[in-house]
């Protein structure tokens, strides 16, 4: 490939993750295993650059499409994810994957983002490699409510620590809301809203105040719910969600507040 056109390309590992079909680490893995072609040839090499307007890529038999994000056609699902599931299409353990909330004919679906395993909710699903990526990058600041059930009756000193950030082993964490709702007799119920999405992110902060998380949910993701939705539960947005999440995912909403 000429030096032109490298610089035309995209990498070939970030492509695949643009695409929604894996995580950038998840990409370099199976291009090393042999698992991705480019025009009917293996490709081992994560950091080949590809044209999006002409190689045709394949991971396994999934084709590796970028989508475009400013379409107001990007097809757009929210899932009520339950516990003891993985945000993955596939698992190797064998344990339930989100691939068992999508009919057979969604297979070209594919979940925005993560969730625990044994945290349950909101988690988007879309046709959209793209707008997928947008909605993810921190620099769109996309908000995120989390309903979280926490051990013990947290002092506010504490909760206002939380809220104006902790120092975790990967950075300091932006500044969140953080509502109490309502306490039992050992534990207490708070409402959380990230702009940002961490691995673990919920767990690790409440485990700096001492006070470690029992059950999460995930309500809303850019303002769009899982009111009404039942755990598995999987419906279409509206036109108004779908505008929404676009509204978030636009550029000119990408810059720094």
């Amino acid at each position: 490939m000429t030096e032109e056109n490298e610089k035309k390309g995209i990498r070939l590992a970030k492509y695949i993750a643009r695409c929604g079909l894996e995580s950038r680490r998840g990409a370099e893995a199976l291009i090393k295993a042999g698992k991705v072609t480019i025009d009917r040839k293996v490709e081992k090499n994560p950091a080949y650059h590809v044209d999006p307007d002409k190689d045709k890529v394949f991971v396994g038999r999934r084709r590796a499409v970028l989508g475009t994000a400013n379409s107001e056609d990007a097809e757009v699902f929210v899932g009520y994810k339950p516990t003891k599931m993985v945000t993955t299409m596939s698992d190797p353990e064998g344990r339930p994957t989100v691939k068992d909330l999508l009919p057979d004919r969604m297979v070209r679906l594919f979940p925005v983002g993560r969730l625990d395993y044994d945290a349950e909710g909101a988690l988007l699903f879309t046709s959209d490699g793209e707008l997928a990526n947008r909605l993810m990058h921190p620099r769109f600041h996309v908000p995120k409510v989390y309903m979280v059930k926490i051990k013990g009756k947290p002092e506010n000193v504490k909760l206002e620590k939380l809220r104006g950030g902790v120092r975790l082993d990967d950075g300091r964490t932006k500044p969140c809301r953080i509502d109490r709702l309502r306490e039992t007799r050992s534990n207490t119920w708070v409402e959380v809203e990230l702009h940002e999405g961490r691995y673990r992110q919920l767990k690790r902060m409440f485990m700096r105040i001492r006070h470690p998380v029992l059950r999460i949910i995930r309500l809303t993701i850019g303002g769009v719910g899982i009111e009404g939705m039942e755990p598995g539960d999987l419906r279409l947005l509206t036109v108004a969600e779908r505008r929404l999440l676009l509204a978030w995912s636009d550029e000119s909403a990408g810059t720094d507040h």
